[in-house]
């Protein structure tokens, strides 16, 4: 007989324990201890038994191991395709995540209809019936002869569909909904998304079954469920947006065959996921010009150039103690801005409440961006706006200093092509030369303002 076992496990993390407390000792999240019954076998298997039922597999030089580059499908959809790499690698195992409603299932079906190939392609959800998978595939014109749909949550039931048939994708809608009826906890509980992910992964690997797990997100926007699952997938994707805006973000966080944080924009039409190819333009397109406390910079998100917006509000606090808030960057980051404003630069900044907000719903964490950030804050604390044709770029330090930026000719060679003819610039050891663009270098902070509104 199986003997049962009580034990507390952390959501988050994974952490053990065989009491309850209400904070996990390892990670430090609150209330994400959940009770989980487990059984161990009564008679364990001695360590000889087990050295002898692996005696069958072997080492393998390394030098005989094919080390041949495998052959990407092709997506069929060119901004998932650049996340990717070039596209699917044959036994891939990705991780999709996002926000409820920011538009998983309609890629992952919109992928089904465009990938290259001829062979049948599985699409098992455990959310939702065949008929409203249906529906959506009508609404997003997905006619595919190729597609078959279960609705199934077991995944023993899922192991002998998966391998009864060569199947030239496979997507999992969501891997939180599946269980293992070996596991004796709760489905999307750690327990399970481990024994889950790991039969997924036999599948990818075992069979080469390019799979896609959507999972879901927790509030502050990270992979629900332990660490362990993104660490044993091969690529992590990260949906990104707001979901009142019509502007999507596809971002890779981890990616075993290709580069990481490169990001693919997309178009949520109701049609479905429409491609933006020039992402800059269409983040640029509703700016009000001559506008205090607005200003555009460059990111780099992998290899790809973006210029974005970022909007700053500065207004007299009335509730006594001065705030600052933050929409797409992090607030540390912008409350150092702040700090550094009125120690270096001497703005009376204290009394003042402090907004700041990434136009489109991007998320930025490029440093290159504090010089842009620190002047939509002086811009609208000044109540002046910076010129139209002027872009900013640089990394702002403790002591007001500019700091170099990595790529700068092709993040300033991005700025041409949208009609801007001048950039602010840290100080370089090189002269830049880039047509069409009058690059001014400053060294500290106090300079640009200098140059901006005082000269």
């Amino acid at each position: 007989m199986a003997k049962a076992k009580t034990k507390y496990v952390c959501q988050e993390c994974g952490y053990q324990t065989p009491k309850w407390m209400g904070r996990c000792p390892d990670c430090g999240a609150w209330n994400a201890l959940v009770e989980e019954v487990v059984s161990e076998p009564a008679e364990k298997k001695s360590g000889r038994a087990v050295l002898q039922t692996t005696v069958s597999v072997k080492p393998e030089p390394l030098k005989t191991i094919d080390a041949s580059k495998s052959t990407r499908i092709d997506t069929g959809i060119g901004e998932l395709n650049r996340v990717l790499g070039g596209g699917l690698v044959p036994g891939e195992l990705v991780l999709l995540s996002g926000d409820p409603g920011i538009g998983k299932s309609t890629i992952t079906m919109q992928l089904m209809n465009t990938i290259a190939g001829t062979g049948p392609l599985l699409y098992v959800s455990g959310e939702e019936s065949k008929g409203q998978i249906r529906n959506r595939a009508e609404r997003l014109g997905v006619s595919s002869d190729r597609i078959h749909v279960v609705t199934e949550n077991n995944v023993e039931v899922l192991d002998v569909i998966v391998r009864s048939k060569k199947w030239e994708l496979l997507i999992i809608d969501s891997v939180q909904t599946i269980f293992d009826p070996a596991v004796q906890s709760a489905p999307g509980s750690v327990s399970q998304l481990r024994a889950v992910t790991a039969c997924c992964m036999s599948w990818a690997k075992g069979v080469g079954i390019p799979t896609v797990l959507v999972g879901h997100v927790t509030k502050d926007g990270s992979v629900a469920g332990p660490r362990v699952l993104e660490h044993m997938v091969d690529a992590v994707l990260l949906f990104e947006g707001d979901r009142q805006s019509q502007y999507r973000v596809l971002r890779g966080l981890k990616n075993r065959f290709g580069s990481i944080n490169e990001i693919g924009v997309f178009d949520m039409t109701s049609d479905g996921l429409v491609e933006v190819g020039n992402a800059s333009e269409i983040f640029l397109s509703d700016r009000r010009l001559q506008v205090s406390g607005t200003v555009v910079t460059v990111i780099l998100e992998g290899t790809r150039p973006i210029l974005v917006e970022i909007q700053a509000l500065a207004t007299k606090s009335f509730y006594g103690q001065s705030r600052c808030m933050t929409s797409g960057v992090k607030y540390d980051r912008v409350s150092m801005l702040v700090a550094v404003l009125e120690k270096r630069v001497g703005l009376r900044l204290g009394d003042q409440d402090v907004y700041l907000n990434v136009v489109g719903g991007l998320r930025i964490d490029d440093p290159a961006c504090d010089l842009a950030m620190a002047m939509a804050i002086v811009s609208s604390f000044m109540d002046q706006s910076v010129p139209q044709d002027v872009i900013l770029l640089g990394e702002v330090g403790l002591t007001g200093e500019l700091r170099q930026v990595n790529q700068l000719e092709r993040r300033l060679q991005e700025a041409t092509q949208l009609g801007f003819s001048k950039a602010i610039v840290p100080k370089q050891k090189k002269t830049l030369h880039i047509k069409q663009l009058e690059v001014i270098e400053k060294p500290f902070i106090s300079d640009v303002i200098q140059y901006l509104w005082r000269e």
